[in-house]
C-alpha cells in the first residue's frame, strides 16, 4: 500500500494539521507493516498558479510552467491512498494547496484517480472547519477517489482530534484490505462521468489529450 500525504500548510512539519495527520499515519503503519508512506510539504515545493492556458487538456497533464507540480501529480497517480492536510484559512484550504489542485483539472475531467482511497484533515483556530473537509471530499470524488473520511476541528480540541485521526487510520487500512466500496460516492462519479462525456466529446480538438484518454478507457 502506497500512501501519499500532501500537506498544504506554509508551516511545513511544524503544522498542527500535519501533526494531526501523523496520528493517522502512525496508526496505519502499526496495522499495515508494508505501508510505504510519503509526505509532501507544499511549503518546500515550487507550485505556481494555473495560467488557464488549457494545454493540460490538449496534451494530457502537460504544462508550460516549470515547477514541482508535475512530479506531485505523478505521485498522486502512483499512490493507493491520498491524504490531504490543510489549515483553515478564511473558511477554505490554504492557498498553497488550492494552487496545486487548480493544476490538476484533468484528474477531474477524466477521473484519473479511480480506484484510490482518500482522507482529509483540517484544523482551525476556532472558526468554521467542516466546509474544508466538504471541499476536499468533493474534489476527491470528482477525481474518482473514494473518500474514507476526514477529521477537522479547532485546536482547543486537539486531543480529541488525535483520537479521531487514529480511528480514521484504522478505517483506511480496513478499506484497502477489504476493497471497500462507497455506493453513494460511486453513483456521484457515474453522474459526473456522464457530464464530462458530453463536455469532452464536444471539445475533442481543444481537449484532444482528454478525448484520447476517454477513448482508450472505452468510455466514448
Amino acid at each position: 500500500m502506497k500512501i501519499l500525504c500532501i500537506s498544504g500548510s506554509p508551516r511545513g512539519k511544524q503544522s498542527n494539521t500535519f501533526k494531526l495527520t501523523e496520528e493517522a499515519l502512525i496508526e496505519i503503519k502499526s496495522q499495515y507493516a508494508g505501508a510505504a508512506i510519503e509526505c509532501v510539504h507544499l511549503s518546500d515545493k515550487d507550485v505556481k498558479y494555473c495560467i488557464g492556458c488549457g494545454l493540460c487538456h490538449k496534451d494530457l497533464l502537460k504544462c508550460p510552467l516549470r515547477d514541482d507540480v508535475r512530479d506531485i501529480l505523478q505521485k498522486m497517480l502512483e499512490a493507493d491512498v491520498i491524504m490531504f492536510a490543510s489549515p483553515v484559512y478564511i473558511n477554505h484550504i490554504s492557498a498553497q494547496l488550492k494552487a496545486l489542485l487548480d493544476r490538476s483539472s484533468p484528474f477531474i475531467h477524466c477521473q484519473m484517480l479511480l480506484g484510490k482511497y482518500g482522507a482529509a484533515f483540517a484544523t482551525s483556530g476556532g472558526g468554521p472547519h467542516v466546509m474544508v473537509l466538504d471541499y476536499l471530499e468533493d474534489y476527491m470524488i470528482s477525481c474518482g477517489i473514494q473518500y474514507v473520511g476526514g477529521v477537522s476541528g479547532p485546536m482547543s480540541e486537539f486531543d480529541v482530534l488525535k483520537e479521531r485521526a487514529r480511528s480514521l487510520g484504522t478505517q483506511i487500512v480496513e478499506a484497502v484490505r477489504e476493497g471497500k466500496k462507497f455506493p453513494d460516492q460511486l453513483a456521484i462519479m457515474k453522474v459526473r462521468r456522464r457530464f464530462f462525456k458530453d463536455a469532452i466529446s464536444s471539445r475533442k480538438e481543444q481537449w484532444a489529450g482528454e478525448y484520447k484518454y476517454w477513448k482508450d478507457k472505452g468510455w466514448l
